[in-house]
């Protein structure tokens, strides 16, 4: 399952590369949850989930990020910016969620910015 996740990571890593925004990581973990990718554009800060479902059946992938999933990435963020003696409070941040549907090329790819609620 994890190989298949690191698949559609790099899709939407490129996906997103094509919009001109920079890695600043990949697949940090720690013990609050997992952020997939890191990304930046000029002083914003993006936290990116990247979900991928076969289908859009039963709500597709952006129905998979649920409040409990927000709440651990939000958490998993936070925890980020600590360890790298980066200001949450004061750093712009956007959470968005690239979700892919299909399992093989073209991709249907949804990227939706600002993706959680205030």
């Amino acid at each position: 399952m994890r190989a298949q996740g690191s698949v559609f990571e790099q899709v939407a890593k490129e996906y997103l590369l094509g919009y001109k925004l920079n890695v600043v990581g990949e697949n940090f973990n720690c013990k609050l949850g997992e952020i997939d990718l890191i990304m930046s554009h000029n002083d914003l800060l993006i936290f990116v989930e990247v979900k991928q479902r076969a289908s859009d059946n039963f709500g597709g992938a952006l129905a998979a990020v649920t409040a409990q999933k927000q709440r651990r990435i939000i958490k998993s963020a936070m925890f980020y910016c600590q360890k790298h003696h980066i200001n949450f409070e004061q750093q712009a941040c956007r959470f968005d969620v690239v979700a892919i549907t299909g399992t093989c090329p073209p991709y249907k790819i949804q990227w939706v910015k600002n993706a959680f609620p205030d």
